[in-house]
This record gives structure tokens, C-alpha cells and sequence, in this order.
């Protein structure tokens, strides 16, 4: 950050008076530029197969970070809406998704990316849903279906593995929350 969007003077880093961390500044009209992690909201949908085996709906990527990969349909939230009205605008824009039966499942925390990820479990409603902009194609897969080596992040890899864990032991689409914690890139350092 160069300079203050309340009156475009410079900015510089400094901790303010009764803070304790150093924040952006500006030099003249002492606006402080909080910066905060960004929440990222996402449905992990689900499918019963006519066999009764469950099945997750993943969208490969059309844009960076991750092209071509594998994920849940997620994304930023925008103001104005709570993070179950964002998690279901990313399904609909992703992958023109409806869901019915949203829980929350997965909190997980992302410091050094400065990301929150949010994910509900849903029952998808709609048989028409198809890729959206962001995504190249969306398709339906069982556990011993998934592309493992091919899902884009972390965060997704550790929401699907522990759905399919929980399905084990638990009957329905309720489910503990899970609340983890990835300091560094790969596996999660705290759950």
C-alpha cells in the first residue's frame, strides 16, 4: 500500500498509539489502514448415488492460482452477505449449483496465506448444474473416484478426506465441525 484511500497522501508503516502492531498510516490525515484476512466461503456438495454411495461435487479450475486442478466451488466473500449466502454464490457462479441442508464443516484457518476458510456440507438440489466461468468442467465423484494427486489445495484435500471419515462413522449429512489450523504449506500443523 503507496498511498491512503481516504485522501490519497502517502503512507508509511508505523504502530499506532495504542496498538501493537505496525499498520499503514497515513502520513496526513492519521487514517489507519487496517489489513485483515480474507474469507474465503465454499460448499463441499453432496450426491447419493442410486447405490446409496455418496458422491461430491468438484469443479477444476479455469483461472490461477492452481489452473486445471481440482476443487470445491469457493471464493472470497463479498460484503453485504453472510458466509452461508456466500458459500452458496460460489456454488451457483462455479458451478450453477443449488444445495439444500447447509452445515458448517470445516473452519480453516490459513495464516500465512491471511485466509479463513469457511465450508458447509449441502445436498445438491438441481440435476442441471454445469461449469460455470471460473471453472473448465464439474463432475460428480466417490472417494475411490477423486483425483487425489489433482485437488488444488491443501484446505480441500484435508475437507474431503475428513468428510469421507466422518461418513464412516456417522448416519446422515450432520457432522462434527472441524476447526484446523495449516501454518506452512501441505498438511495441516494443528486440528
Amino acid at each position: 500500500m503507496n498511498f491512503c484511500n481516504q485522501c490519497s497522501a502517502s503512507v508509511s508503516i508505523q504502530i499506532p498509539e495504542g496498538d501493537n502492531r505496525p499498520r499503514y498510516v497515513c502520513d496526513e490525515c492519521h487514517t489507519i489502514h487496517y489489513q485483515n484476512p480474507n474469507i474465503v466461503a465454499g460448499i463441499l456438495p453432496i450426491k447419493v448415488n442410486p447405490d446409496g454411495e455418496d458422491q461430491v461435487l468438484l469443479c477444476r479450475r479455469a483461472i490461477e492460482p492452481r489452473y486445471g486442478y481440482w476443487t470445491l466451488p469457493a471464493g472470497f466473500m463479498e460484503n453485504g452477505e453472510s458466509i452461508e449466502q456466500g458459500a452458496r454464490r460460489e456454488a451457483e457462479e462455479e458451478a450453477n449449483l443449488s444445495v439444500e441442508d447447509c452445515h458448517l464443516y470445516m473452519i480453516a484457518s490459513i495464516p500465512f496465506a491471511n485466509q479463513v476458510y469457511m465450508l458447509f456440507t449441502g445436498l445438491i438440489s438441481n440435476d442441471d448444474y454445469s461449469s460455470g466461468v471460473e471453472s473448465l468442467e464439474v463432475q460428480l465423484f466417490t472417494e475411490a473416484e477423486i483425483p487425489w494427486d489433482e485437488i488444488a489445495f491443501a484446505t480441500i484435500s484435508k475437507s474431503l478426506k475428513c468428510y469421507f471419515a466422518d461418513r464412516k462413522v456417522h448416519a446422515g449429512h450432520h457432522f462434527p465441525l472441524h476447526n484446523v489450523v495449516f501454518e506452512k504449506k501441505g498438511e495441516p500443523s494443528r486440528e
